[in-house]
């Protein structure tokens, strides 16, 4: 983490629509390892507001794309950045600082350190919809993640069901939990499918003000 005196300020109010390879009650919310020994997820985000120095972020769309061999805190993942192709050049970057935890800031300031590989930026069509736990995402060709509501079982009503942490979260504060109805990602030599697992809606905020 650079001095405060180089750090460059930003203060951003996301939209995160994720998705996981864990089933719906994913333990790693609560202190245990992945199901499934490893950890993929596809992560789309959409700025509401916010500001990296002078360049403003509102309304931008970008994907992150996580491979970790093991739990998250381990480390040793390969990660992939998407930004939005219309996005500005010094929206692009901005975004990218941010993400490389070079300006300090949470969850960034962590989670870089847990990333040996990293490809991106990288410019491409992203098709967004932000709608709770009915939220979308795609780039066509890649990626795609369809969030949708938890069922009851005996009514087949719709479950709301949140994860929220009063003391405020790593990620967020406030999860809506879902499940994914499509999940899938095909780039490169990152392949997965796991549609049925860990979805969730959240507000995050993310800033390296003190």
């Amino acid at each position: 983490m650079p001095a405060a005196s180089t750090a460059t300020h930003y203060d951003v109010r996301l939209d995160q629509i994720e998705s996981c390879n864990c089933p719906p009650n994913c333990p790693c919310q609560f202190g245990g390892p992945p199901t499934n020994t490893s950890c993929h997820f596809l992560i789309g985000f959409h700025v509401q507001e916010g500001t990296f120095g002078k360049v403003h972020l509102d309304g931008t769309n970008f994907v992150v794309v996580g491979m970790y061999p093991g739990a998250i805190h381990q480390g040793n993942a390969k990660a992939v950045l998407f930004v939005d192709e219309r996005a500005a050049e010094a929206q692009v970057n901005a975004i990218a600082a941010i993400l490389s935890g070079q300006h300090g800031g949470m969850p960034w300031e962590a989670l870089a350190a847990t990333i040996s590989s990293l490809e991106g930026p990288t410019r491409a069509k992203i098709e967004m919809s932000v709608n709770g736990t009915h939220s979308s995402f795609r780039i066509p060709g890649i990626c795609e993640l369809r969030q949708t509501p938890i069922k009851d079982p005996v009514s087949g009503a719709d479950k709301e069901v949140h994860i929220v942490y009063p003391q405020g979260g790593f990620f967020w504060n406030d999860g809506n939990v879902c499940t994914s109805a499509a999940m899938t990602l095909s780039h490169g030599t990152i392949k997965f499918a796991y549609p049925g697992g860990f979805a969730a809606h959240a507000i995050a905020r993310w800033t390296n003000a003190a």
